[in-house]
């Protein structure tokens, strides 16, 4: 039967178009990136797609599969670039398997044991290029393979917007006029790049885990991406201690997704989360994948095998009671001296609350209190707010969740910090 064209005067159809094209651009972008060898050219091919569906949509209907149709659109458009060039006979002889999109992917065959086909991984690579700066590897990355608009990416990182916008601009250049290739790279050349690129896929989780902004607390399409990558990362590279590490943090994470809102969205924090809802199998592949790391590892825990260790620990316990904090907060202090950060710090004062009491935690985060990177952090004053309830300075408490309220650009979390200030001026 005829599909009969969507009505949305409301924005509806609109509403959709955007929400779809930040789920798939990514694979969009990376599928067009392999034909067109250009990261910025297959972004505004991508979003070329995007145009045409707000176009084409609200008229003709929504199709039964949009990613389907933003891909092929983004990609006969490739085409069409690719044969107006001057090189047409090479191009289509480099990329001429892309040229056939009713061929399904997983079809395709890698030319070299030690290569993989995955147009997402490529993307990461590719973006994590050593010719650019870590600073623009990161945004470039969230940008294409996140979905994360300018604002996000610089909310994320406390930085101005117009910063980032240069920086993903120049990054675009630079990939463009060094003429880097859309490929994994082998041996050495991908050694030095995997530090980036795990930093990149563990932002994006953490993105889609606790989003920055928005009406959700979660963003699930961006943890399936990130843990994805993960895995097929594992699998690539199978003697990289840190790459398993990952890859088993991002498994017990997720593991906890379903807890951790409740039936409208709401935030639900760790101690009251019903822990018959954490997914065993998720929990079962991240000792798996710790194992892998642990196995295989040379000298000292990398950052990623601590944080899978801390996760690990709250896996095992059966309830928030049983956890073990001081093990936690041990494992916290080992990374502090790895990869210190004021981030770490915050994170091992509540390990510390939970093993030795509100008092000497409340000193940590007293510490931390002049650290410009934590200056607009909200869960600063929110840690502090909760020490100073738990030591029975109430008012002084409602001024730190006020405050944290303020600065929370999630409005899941605000209204979670509004709750928590209005309990205790109630009280």
């Amino acid at each position: 039967m005829e599909q009969q064209p969507t009505r949305a005067p409301d924005g509806g159809v609109d509403t959709a178009v955007e929400t779809i094209y930040r789920i798939e651009s990514p694979r969009i972008i990376a599928g067009v990136a392999r034909i067109v060898r250009d990261v910025g050219i297959a972004e505004e091919l991508a979003q070329d797609a995007l145009v045409a569906a707000l176009e084409q949509w609200p008229r003709d209907g929504v199709p039964d599969n949009p990613g389907a149709w933003l891909t092929a659109t983004a990609k006969h458009r490739a085409i069409d670039l690719v044969r107006r060039r001057e090189r047409y006979a090479r191009k289509l002889e480099e990329v001429g398997r892309d040229l056939s999109l009713s061929a399904p992917h997983h079809l395709d065959a890698p030319a070299d044991p030690d290569d993989i086909d995955d147009d997402l991984l490529r993307l990461v690579f590719t973006a994590c290029h050593p010719v650019l700066s870590a600073e623009a590897r990161i945004a470039l990355t969230l940008r294409l393979l996140g979905g994360l608009t300018t604002s996000e990416i610089a909310r994320a990182f406390l930085v101005p917007e117009a910063t980032v916008a240069q920086r993903i601009v120049r990054a675009k250049r630079t990939l463009a006029a060094k003429g880097v290739a859309f490929e994994v790279p082998y041996g050495p050349e991908r050694e030095a790049r995997l530090g980036s690129v795990l930093e990149v896929i563990y932002l994006v989780f953490n993105e889609g885990y606790a989003a920055t902004a928005g009406d959700d607390l979660l963003r699930p399409a961006l943890c399936e991406d990130a843990l994805r990558l993960a895995r097929v990362l594992a699998e690539l590279m199978p003697k990289e201690s840190e790459v398993h590490a990952l890859a088993a943090l991002l498994e017990l994470q997720e593991s906890r997704a379903a807890a951790r809102t409740g039936p409208g969205g709401e935030p639900v924090l760790l101690k009251d989360q019903q822990r018959r809802r954490w997914n065993r199998m998720l929990i079962r592949r991240g000792f798996t994948a710790l194992g892998r790391a642990n196995a295989v590892a040379t000298g000292r825990p990398g950052p990623y095998a601590l944080q899978a260790a801390i996760a690990a620990c709250h896996a095992q316990a059966y309830t928030y009671e049983d956890t073990d904090w001081r093990g936690i907060a041990t494992l916290y202090g080992l990374l502090a001296a790895t990869s210190p950060s004021p981030v770490v710090e915050l994170n091992r004062a509540v390990a510390v609350s939970m093993a030795e009491g509100p008092g000497p935690a409340l000193e940590i985060v007293d510490a931390l209190a002049d650290e410009p990177a934590l200056r607009d952090y909200h869960l600063l004053p929110s840690v502090r707010g909760d020490l100073l309830a738990r030591l029975g300075r109430t008012r002084e408490a409602r001024a730190e969740f006020e405050r944290a309220a303020a600065l929370a650009r999630n409005e899941r979390e605000r209204a979670l910090l509004e709750a928590r200030a209005r309990e205790l001026r109630e009280s």
